[in-house]
């Protein structure tokens, strides 16, 4: 039996997260072709734990004789494995054990050899396993070590080492190698399995030196060519597409607490609805809800009497709720995860507007990718987050093989990525408490600028955090408590695999930590001065959304900004220049304009596109984020062109399709994610269009009044 297949959406994943074994064998001797197993033996790593309790082990009869020499080096003799099974009953029961999990040697491009050879020997179909070499992690990060030995790398990364040359103990070795490796390599960018591939396979003298010798290539060059979005996964896009707003049953059935059970029964039954909203006598703001089933129960327990039992007595407080804008799948994995049937929905104001039900969501499947959102609120550690959220590239990729709008993925990515940053606060509160360090000193709120603000990221983001707190001086106590609380979670975001900001918008730094006073200073301070790092910073502030605490703190501050935008004309006249300060990626001829081979459509098309969006709604005081959502408005209120404005919605749309196309093509080919995109990857109907948006860029000039660049 060979090894499964491995398991799809793996790419992505940081190498600490990766599903491994870590493998080796020993031999007969050292010719891939003649030589034979005498020992397997492997060590599973799960979520970035080893697991060696659970280890494979298992000596192999190789049906030849072991030579004196090859038992000198592992002790293993012919009495040894004479009672041992041989390789074609091992290999099943090891294959199985393995499972679809990337597997990991040093120097595994001979075990492999030695393990298709065997397959051969005994008939065996093969399939090589995903894999990596240790020794060639190693080789990136120290190519001036003195020899390339297991012992070597070892005593460099100050790995102990015990039971050499037995296949147990080698890889036991082997995997504190590869886990004092991850950091290193991380700090040279290579992040995920897909990209410590690439720099592997870029090593080409290394991988024809083995092919001589006759060992087995350990990555499959063709996995990091370019490859088609329309694999992986296949998921049901419907709730990633709708809200619940646009399901709900509205207006949501409401009585008083004091009601009869009956009254209520009847009053269900008319609306042909499942449950009703329960307001208590006492007066307190929590709804309750009671349900059919609540209803039955009571009817069960109490006959007939139950009919005249005011419904507040069976009702369960408090409702569990959802947003009327919040997407379906979210809805979704909150009822899975608590069981629950019904869910009030929510406006804007907290005001309940409808009712969700089982019912509206039967047609939804809550399989394992719409449980992402919910698998995020639930972490308990960074390595959850990282590996649920490397797990989103694969509900991304589906969802662009059902040819969901771009923009509704992009709000999908923002979602995702605003409930990490949220659930990261949570465990860093909840660290720092552990610590002695106390509880919040102050009100405050975490909030998201730029495009995880406007809800328009894409797959390759860093972060952009701030924070605003009560009220408390810089480098005052509760400052330096929120500069700790900045700090674990800009490092808990990092490790789960949204990186650090390269220009410091991150809470751990003082510029975006600090309180409600100091906040409107700086923000009277950008509007007044306009100089170009006043507006860099007050582009992506106004995008701002609150992620974690009080949201009222973040909001009040930004709808304040918005208002006093409106009136800050030298303010607003600095950053319509700025967006207007572009230039066309095609030249003569409509040739591209290639740099490293590849065009930069943000910096062409979608960041004069949302900052162009951006003035428009400072301009016209209107509070919307999104830019379909602020072009949108501009033209609701008739305040320009129709048929501009529905252009360059449209323009923004392809650019983000295009873009993320290419960036799920580029974490299977390993490559640093970015916002370029490589022409000649794109398909012929995706040129068309993008050189269709590129070409109404220009229109944003029009409609802010400034001259061309060009």
């Amino acid at each position: 039996m060979s090894f499964m297949v491995e398991k799809s959406g793996l790419s992505a994943l940081p190498l600490n997260l990766v599903p491994a074994v870590v493998m080796d064998t020993e031999t007969t001797g050292l010719n891939t072709a003649t030589d034979r197993i005498v020992e397997i033996a492997a060590v599973r790593i799960t979520d970035g734990r080893a697991e060696p309790d659970r280890a494979f082990q298992a000596l192999v009869n190789p049906g030849i004789a072991i030579p004196s020499s090859s038992t000198a080096i592992h002790t293993i003799t012919d009495e040894d494995v004479a009672e041992a099974d041989a390789v074609s009953d091992v290999m099943p029961v090891f294959a199985d054990w393995v499972g679809n999990a990337v597997v990991i040697g040093y120097s595994i491009g001979f075990d492999l050899a030695i393990l298709k050879t065997e397959h051969q020997r005994h008939g065996l179909g093969w399939h090589a396993p995903r894999s990596l070499d240790v020794r060639h992690l190693v080789d990136l990060v120290a190519q001036d070590l003195p020899e390339q030995s297991l012992d070597t790398a070892a005593a460099w990364l100050g790995v102990p080492v015990a039971d050499r040359h037995r296949a147990l103990g080698d890889a036991l070795v082997t995997l504190s190698v590869f886990q004092a490796l991850l950091p290193k390599l991380k700090q040279r960018g290579i992040i995920t399995l897909a990209q410590a591939e690439r720099a592997c396979l870029e090593h080409t003298s290394r991988r024809h030196g083995e092919a001589q010798a006759g060992w087995h290539d350990v990555v499959d060059p063709g996995r990091t060519s370019p490859s088609s979005v329309a694999d992986y996964a296949r998921i049901d896009s419907f709730p990633y597409r709708h809200r619940t707003g646009d399901i709900m049953h509205s207006p949501p059935l409401s009585v008083a607490g004091t009601t009869k059970m009956s009254q209520a029964l009847t009053m269900a039954l008319r609306k042909q609805v499942s449950s009703v909203f329960v307001t208590p006598a006492s007066g307190s703001d929590d709804t309750g809800i009671l349900t059919e089933r609540d209803m039955l129960r009571a009817i069960e327990a109490n006959g007939t009497k139950a009919l005249a039992m005011p419904v507040e007595r069976f009702a369960a407080f408090p409702l569990v709720t959802v947003a009327a804008n919040e997407f379906i799948y979210r809805a979704i994995s909150i009822m899975a995860r608590c069981g629950f049937r019904h869910l009030g929905v929510t406006d804007a104001d907290g005001k309940l507007v409808g009712a969700l039900s089982a019912r509206d969501l039967l047609k939804q499947r809550a399989d394992t990718a719409l449980a992402l959102g919910d698998d995020i609120d639930t972490a308990m550690s960074t390595h959850e987050l990282g590996k649920v959220w490397a797990r989103l590239t694969t509900v991304v990729r589906a969802l662009v093989s059902e040819d969901v709008d771009p923009r509704d993925i992009a709000a999908v990515i923002s979602r995702e990525l605003r409930s990490l940053t949220q659930r990261a606060c949570e465990l860093a509160e909840a660290g720092m408490e552990l610590k002695g360090m106390g509880t919040p000193p102050q009100p405050y709120s975490m909030f998201v600028l730029g495009s995880g603000g406007r809800g328009e990221s894409l797959l390759a983001m860093d972060q952009d955090n701030a924070i605003v707190f009560g009220k408390g001086s810089p480098g005052g106590d509760a400052d330096l408590w929120f500069a700790e609380l900045g700090t674990v979670v800009a490092d808990t975001l990092n490790d789960a695999g949204v990186r650090h900001c390269k220009g410091g918008i991150m809470a751990s730094n003082s510029e975006w930590r600090m309180d409600a006073g100091h906040w409107r200073d700086l923000v009277s301070q950008w509007l007044s001065k306009s100089r170009p790092e006043d507006i860099l910073n007050a582009d992506i502030f106004f995008d701002a959304k609150s992620v974690h605490g009080d949201d009222s703190m973040l909001e009040s501050l930004r709808l304040d900004a918005v208002r006093a935008a409106q009136d800050a004309h030298g303010f607003l006249n600095a950053m319509q220049m700025r967006a207007g300060e572009f230039s066309s990626p095609l030249g003569w001829f409509g040739k591209w304009k290639l740099e490293g081979g590849r065009v930069d459509l943000k910096r062409a098309g979608l960041m004069p596109l949302f900052s162009a969006a951006r003035v428009l709604a400072l301009r016209n005081g209107i509070p919307e984020r999104s830019t379909p959502g602020r072009l949108e408005a501009v033209r609701a209120a008739g305040i320009e062109a129709a048929h501009v404005i529905d252009d360059l919605i449209e323009a923004h749309k392809i650019l983000l399709s295009v873009i993320l196309r290419q960036q799920l093509r580029d974490i299977e080919a390993g490559l640093k994610l970015g916002n370029s995109v490589d022409p000649a990857q794109m398909s012929g109907h995706d040129k068309q269009q993008v050189r269709w948006a590129i070409d109404q860029v220009p229109k944003v000039r029009d409609l802010l009044g400034i001259p061309a660049f060009d």
